[in-house]
Formats: structure tokens, sequence, C-alpha cells
């Protein structure tokens, strides 16, 4: 309840909102950007925080997906190992059988055509189908003996490639082809040779049903394909999705290895896709196995979705500890900073106080003067009265009087100088001439100027206008700038005060001296207050700071240059009335 209380205080901040400055109060507390501030540091934490989570939730979802693939991947590669085993076995076993036949008969025996129907009955009752025929062809490519369902007796086969083969080789096993009975077959043949240096060929033909149902009796996963292709890429049996018998491979001839490999592809839609694959001994097959690697990965999307809950829920609850947190602090900020200005302000009575207080030393010796005058012309008339009467008249009496008038007068105007000093209930506006202003603050200050031999000249540019402002804080602000000015030089210093036309409705007032210069790691906080480089030196920092507050209350703005072993350059603008005061005021906020 109380951290939904502070998050409602903090969201109904005047700064927060951005309301324009002549709302929102104070200057110096509107120099604080409470919406940066929060977004800033809202921004940073939520950073910190949620990095290193993302981090290790986009590695353990990396690593976890690796994983399943992997798993998918030696899934697959097992599949093929294994149906690879089926099939080498059965075209070993095969090929085996007919070798056997060979060698069965005796030297000289020879073949009829009661054997061969027997040798054809005895292979397709032993191995359950797939044998179509079984001839047998003579040196010369003629077959002489045949058992089948065709007339192919006495066929001249020395031209077919398979003949070649079995001759140069001793067996053969061909691809699947259409041949002379335009069906899909394969051929398994071996080689007998017999006593007198001749051969004979025992050749049988395979239809490709035992391929059908050895492939087709798989079960795999992600929509999984098997068949055989040979290393021109036609297939050699039906497929799924991949074509029918004879037909291209859609998918390119793997590169030939030795072993079982795994390997990642698309297919024409672009789909990725696993392929496990293995050359066939002394075969022109491949066995391909195929799979879909987004159907493999389905059971992999309910982990994702977990882990994506997970990796929501996580950051929501930072997001809404952080800007919690952060509130309630920029809350307190805000406090703190409504009590900072009440010092403030506190401290800048007691300043001004001050400041009159150093002003009284100096204003005793403008008064001294013209009361020592006062005295001595007084005196001397009631001598010359006591005398004679007849020198009432006199003009040099007249004189005397005259100068004591003139010096009732400047003792007058230096105390009403001293006036403008004492606290007043508001402040009131009237025509302010700046040139004379200034002129009478350097009159305040005249003697400490004489005492360290500092010479001060003010220069205004033509057709300067006056300018509506309070008299006493537009004193109090070149005085305490003049001050800061005289403590940072030595005997023989130059100040130059500049008034000059600005824009339309402003003037600009440039006050510039010799002296020692601040460092540039202090330009930005010499309107801080409590801020100074001279604290050993009983200064309280608060003076260039309540300037400061001084201008912005003015509508002004108070900028600074500054050099070490150089001197310094302050430059006030001040609003020519108060219209375009209150523009620079709103136009200050609006920019914040």
């Amino acid at each position: 309840m109380k951290f939904r209380q502070s998050l409602k205080e903090i969201t109904n901040l005047d700064f927060f909102k951005g309301k324009p400055a002549a709302e929102t109060g104070d200057s110096l507390l509107r120099q604080l950007n409470y919406r940066l501030i929060w977004v800033t540091v809202v921004a940073l934490t939520s950073m910190v925080a949620l990095l290193p989570l993302i981090t290790i939730t986009i590695a353990d979802y990396k690593a976890t997906e690796k994983s399943i693939e992997t798993e998918y991947i030696l899934r697959t590669s097992r599949a093929v190992s294994n149906t690879y085993r089926s099939f080498a076995i059965l075209l070993g076993e095969r090929k085996s059988a007919l070798h056997f036949f060979a060698a069965s008969l005796s030297v000289g025996e020879r073949w009829n055509q009661e054997r061969i129907v027997e040798l054809l009955t005895a292979l397709q009752e032993s191995f359950g189908g797939g044998f179509e025929d079984i001839g047998i062809i003579d040196a010369s490519g003629l077959q002489n003996q045949y058992a089948g369902p065709r007339a192919l007796k006495g066929q001249d086969y020395s031209g077919q490639l398979w003949f070649e083969r079995v001759v140069k080789e001793g067996a053969y096993v061909s691809d699947v082809f259409l041949g002379f009975r335009q069906q899909p077959h394969l051929v398994i043949a071996v080689k007998k040779k017999s006593a007198d240096g001749s051969f004979q060929i025992i050749r049988t033909s395979m239809n490709i049903e035992p391929f059908e149902r050895l492939l087709s009796g798989l079960h795999l996963g992600g929509h999984g394909d098997a068949f055989i292709v040979n290393t021109a890429g036609i297939l050699q049996n039906n497929s799924r999705y991949y074509g029918k018998v004879l037909s291209p491979s859609p998918l390119p001839v793997p590169e030939h290895r030795s072993s079982t490999n795994v390997i990642k592809s698309r297919n024409a839609a672009g789909e990725p896709l696993l392929i496990g694959y293995r050359f066939i001994d002394n075969t022109p097959f491949i066995l391909m196995v195929v799979k879909e690697k987004r159907a493999l990965m389905k059971s992999w999307l309910g982990t994702r979705r977990n882990l994506i809950f997970f990796l929501a829920v996580s950051v929501c609850m930072i997001l809404l500890v952080t800007v919690g947190t952060v509130t309630v602090l920029v809350r307190k900020l805000y406090q703190a900073d409504q009590k900072r200005l009440v010092s403030i302000q506190q401290i800048g009575h007691s300043e001004k106080m001050a400041s009159i207080g150093r002003l009284a030393a100096n204003v005793s010796h403008e008064i001294n003067n013209p009361l020592a005058i006062i005295n001595e012309s007084a005196g001397l008339v009631k001598d010359l009265f006591e005398l004679k009467k007849e020198y009432e008249k006199d003009p040099r009496l007249i004189g005397l009087l005259e100068s004591i008038l003139d010096s009732v007068q400047r003792a007058s105007k230096i105390t009403r100088r001293l006036l403008t000093f004492s606290p007043k209930i508001e402040i009131g506006d009237e025509m302010v001439d700046l040139y004379t202003l200034i002129k009478e603050v350097i009159g305040f200050l005249e003697k400490e100027a004489e005492l360290k031999l500092i010479d001060v000249g003010v220069n205004a540019a033509d057709g300067i206008p006056a300018i509506e402002a309070d008299w006493g804080t537009l004193e109090q602000i070149f005085i305490n700038i003049i001050n800061n000015c005289f403590d940072a030089m030595e005997k023989n210093g130059q100040l130059t005060i500049e008034i000059e036309k600005g824009s339309e409705s402003n003037l600009i007032v440039k006050i510039c001296d010799n002296g020692c210069g601040i460092p540039q790691k202090d330009l930005p906080f010499i309107f801080e207050p409590f801020f100074s480089s001279k604290v050993d030196q009983g200064r309280t920092g608060l003076g260039l700071a309540v300037t400061h507050h001084l201008v912005r209350e003015i509508g002004g703005r108070i900028s600074v240059e500054s050099r070490v072993a150089e001197g310094t350059c302050f430059t006030v603008t001040l609003p020519v009335n108060s219209k375009s005061r209150e523009g620079s005021q709103h136009g200050s906020a609006a920019g914040r």
C-alpha cells in the first residue's frame, strides 16, 4: 500500500509532469530535471538487472536447443546405421546364395533346365520373394539356361554393363533399371570358373519389393523418409515424399564417406532438413534417411514456451521493483530539495545582511567627509555671526552655507543607498538605468578598489534603454559579482564592465577581471551553494549561488568563462521589461 502511494505521489509531482517553470516554484529547485533522473536511473538499473538474466536465458535456450538437436542427429545416425546393416545383410545373403549354388556344381557338371528351375524355387522359398528369375550365361554373353516368367533363353547380354563388370570383378550388384522387361529391378551376378579355364555366370533378377518392405517398416519421426539412391541421384525405390522409383531425387547426392554421416540441408521449400546417409559397400546404392528439422523440434516448443514465460515474468517483476524503488528514491530527493530550498533562502537572507555589514565600513568613509565639512562650516558661521551681524549677507558666508547644504544632501543620498539593503516586504519594479546603477555600485566599493589599486572601467553602448527591475536586487547582483572579481585580483588589477544590447528584449552586462582565474574543473560548480575555493579565508561559498538565484528570479541568465592566471568574465543577460522576463522564464521551463 505504501509503495503504491509513493508511486502515485511521485507521478503527481509538477517537475515529473514537466509543467512550466512559472508554475513550479523556485528556480533553484527547477534546475533538477526529475523526469530525466527517474528515466535515467530506471533505465540503468533495469539494464544492470536484466542484462545478466536475458544473457543467461538466451545461453540456456541455445544450449538446450543444441542439445535436443544433437540428440536427433544421433538418433538419425543410429537409424541409418541400423538400416544399413539390414540392407547389407539383405544383399549379402542373396549374393552368398548364388555363390553357394555355383560352388555346389562339381567339376564338369553342367546346368540343365530342371536344375535351374529347382534353384529358382529354392531361392524364392528361402528368401520369401524378390527373386524374379535365374539364368546361366556363358563366356560369350549368351544366356543358354533360364528359368523365370519371361522367354529370355538365348538372350545376349554381352553388351550390358553388368556383364562386363561381373566378368572383371567376379561378382556384381547393379543399380535398379527397367531392362528388357520394362520393370524396375536389379541384377545380382556371380562368376563360376570351369576347370578348362572358361567360366559361366549365374545371374538373378530381383524386384525392389524387399527394399520397399525393409524401408517402409522403419519408424522415423519428424516426417521421416528412408530411400535408396544411386550415385547419380536416381531413386532406387519409391519414396514417401521425394519421388517415385527411377525419378531424380530432389536432394543433392551427398559427399562420399566410408561411414555413416548426418548433414543439414534444405528442401525445395527452404525448410531445414536432417539428412543421414551411408554408402553401401560394393554396390551403387546410397541409403538416405531424411527428417524435417521443424517437425523434430516440435517437442522443443513446449520447453521454449516455458522458458519465454519464465523470462517474461522475471522481467516484469524486475521492472516493477525497479520502478517502485526508483520512484520512492526520486520522491525522497524531491522532498530533500524542498528542504534545501528553504535553507538556501534563509542563508541568502543571512548573506544579504553580511553584505550590508561589509558595505557599512565603506559607506562610513563617504559619510565622515561631508560631516566634517558640515562641522567646520557650521562652526565658522557661528563665529561670524557672533562677531558681526553685517556678515549676514557676506558672499563668503553664503558660499559656506551652500557647501553645507550640498554636503548634507550627499550624506542623505548615501544613507538612502544603505537603506536599499534593509529587509523589504515586497519587491517593487522601477525603470533602472544600468550605467547609473553600476556607477553607484562602484562608488560603494571605491575604497576597496583604491586600497588594491584596481582600475575599474565602465563602458556603455549608445542607446542603452532603461530596464524594468528592482533596484536593490540589481545592486546586490552586481556587488556580489564585483566583490568576487576584487577577491580574485591582486594590486594593480584591471576590472572592465561593458553594457551592450542583446536581442530586442535583453541587455548584456560583461564583467571581466585579470585575476587568478578559475580552474576548468571548478567551473561547473561555482554557482552551487557552499562551493568555494577560499573556505580557509572565511568564505561561505554562497555569494555566487545567491547571485545566480537572484538573476534567475528576475528572468535573467548568468554564465562564466575563465582561464587560470588570465582572468574571469561573467556575462549577465537581463530582460528589458516584465513581459520579456515572463517569456524567458516560460521558455526556460519548456526547454527543461
